[in-house]
């Protein structure tokens, strides 16, 4: 074999390992492209997005199968697909496609869906004023029946409690150990759950407030507010964007909603209340509750209530709005705060 013959036979061997560790290592998103149109930053519901895919290193047709968003069939009409019907939030876009010959490939693009809507502005009027114990660090509040059940925070100091708000009476009090940071509570299904700050552990009691078992969180570093539809539904949220669903059985984190307005994404959902088919959510530092849609996360409303705080008694302790209930016979809600020495029976209505 000439120089010249061995020459061009080493060039062939490498140009050839060279194209099979190429084709080994490219991934459907090398290949291919999702191009949107409008190009945005973000989108919102009921917008229709027209998809077209790029493929340059595939000759040939390339057939465009199915869209989904968060795993969910998305509306398409031809070449365009509506946003409809869909979680909010930071999301991921994914088309299946299929090449001339006969492979299938998803590529995914990530894309951020807001509201349809603004948020209506409500405000409120107080009905009637309780005495609250000003040393009760309040996170989390829900009746049964005449009963609230109150769970409270603040390390050594935590407790899980039972008490009438039309008469004062305190029908039980436990304390948690000094080691935990009780935060939100609910009533579900006869148990009542209480979550902690930071500790990954949330507490399952009998209506006795003994404690049946413990769970862990999950994806969530911290636990704030917990609140439940009536029937399957768990949300818990933890400062950050998402309320989490859990399993109703395990307590498990199964998925999350992202809160959003027609504008952008909102954090600090804290203390947690299920109500008239929404979720009504105090917002932490602020004087302002949050009406959520729990099928899609958008944020439908927000409640005024500031001047609620200059109403209470003013102590070195008094702290941020926390603690909302419904209370189903009466319609009406029942709003506190942390080391608040009232609890004000409230009615919300909308901004003329």
């Amino acid at each position: 074999m000439t120089p010249t013959r061995q020459l061009l036979l080493l060039a062939a061997l490498l140009l050839g390992l060279s194209s099979c560790k190429h084709n080994a290592t490219t991934t459907p998103q090398d290949a291919f492209s999702i191009d949107i149109s409008p190009k945005k930053k973000e989108y919102h519901l009921g917008d229709t997005l027209q998809i077209s895919i790029r493929h340059p290193r595939f000759e040939g047709s390339v057939q465009q199968t199915s869209y989904q968003i968060h795993q969910q069939p998305v509306t398409t009409l031809g070449d365009k697909i509506v946003l409809e019907n869909l979680l909010l939030g930071k999301q991921f876009l994914s088309v299946s496609v299929q090449t001339n010959d006969g492979k299938q490939y998803t590529v995914k693009k990530p894309l951020l869906i807001l509201a349809q809507h603004a948020p209506k502005l409500l405000s409120y009027r107080i009905l009637n004023e309780y005495p609250h114990n000003k040393e009760a660090y309040t996170q989390g509040l829900e009746f049964i029946g005449d009963t609230l059940v109150e769970s409270t925070g603040q390390y050594k100091q935590s407790s899980i409690r039972k008490w009438n708000p039309f008469t004062g009476e305190i029908y039980q009090n436990v304390p948690l150990q000094p080691i935990y940071f009780g935060e939100g509570s609910t009533v579900f299904r006869g148990k009542i759950l209480q979550l902690t700050w930071r500790e990954n552990i949330g507490f399952v009691y009998d209506q006795q407030l003994k404690v049946l078992k413990t769970f862990a969180y999950g994806k969530s570093k911290e636990g704030w507010g917990l609140c439940h539809n009536g029937t399957d539904k768990l949300y818990k949220s933890d400062g950050t964007e998402k309320i989490w669903l859990l399993h109703p059985e395990t307590f498990a984190e199964i998925d999350s909603l992202q809160l959003c307005t027609d504008k952008s994404l909102y954090t600090y959902a804290n203390e947690l209340e299920f109500a008239n088919g929404k979720i009504y959510a105090n917002t932490f530092l602020k004087d302002g509750i949050m009406i959520i849609n729990p099928e899609n996360g958008a944020i439908e409303g927000v409640v005024d209530v500031r001047g609620l705080k200059d109403k209470v008694e003013k102590t070195p302790d008094v702290d941020v709005l926390n603690g909302i209930a419904y209370h189903p016979i009466r319609h009406t809600f029942f709003i506190t705060g942390k080391n608040w020495s009232k609890i004000f029976e409230v009615v919300f209505l909308p901004n003329d």
